[in-house]
């Protein structure tokens, strides 16, 4: 197993060509203020085209954010821009939203922190 600063080791794979079928992306919450906002939209974007660049054709790439401060808009555009910069396409497979353990309450806005999406990327 490989120990490293994440930022770090995306760029080594994907300077090495190394192409995955599946990627998850699940970083710690980047935005714990809404002063924290356009660092951590950055802190989003960093990772993105480098993954985009390691998914094989038709791979999938599961991104997150749990980041309260990171609006569901925001989130998309941030990934969205990124398979813009790595010249790929991604398409929404699926949008899971918290289960259970933490469910998005209509009258509590600060519940709905969890977003995920789920995208088939191609060249």
């Amino acid at each position: 197993m490989d120990r490293a600063n994440a930022f770090d080791l995306l760029r080594d794979y994907a300077a090495a060509n190394r192409h995955y079928d599946t990627i998850v992306l699940d970083p710690p919450a980047f935005a714990k203020s809404k002063r924290d906002l356009e660092k951590a939209l950055g802190g989003y974007k960093e990772p993105q085209p480098a993954r985009d660049e390691d998914a094989a054709a038709g791979g999938i790439l599961v991104t997150c954010s749990c980041s309260f401060h990171v609006s569901p808009h925001d989130f998309l555009k941030v990934v969205a821009d990124a398979a813009q910069d790595a010249h790929k396409i991604a398409a929404r497979a699926g949008e899971p939203r918290g289960g259970q353990g933490s469910p998005n309450m209509l009258n509590v806005p600060e519940t709905s922190y969890l977003q995920c999406l789920i995208l088939s990327v191609t060249n």
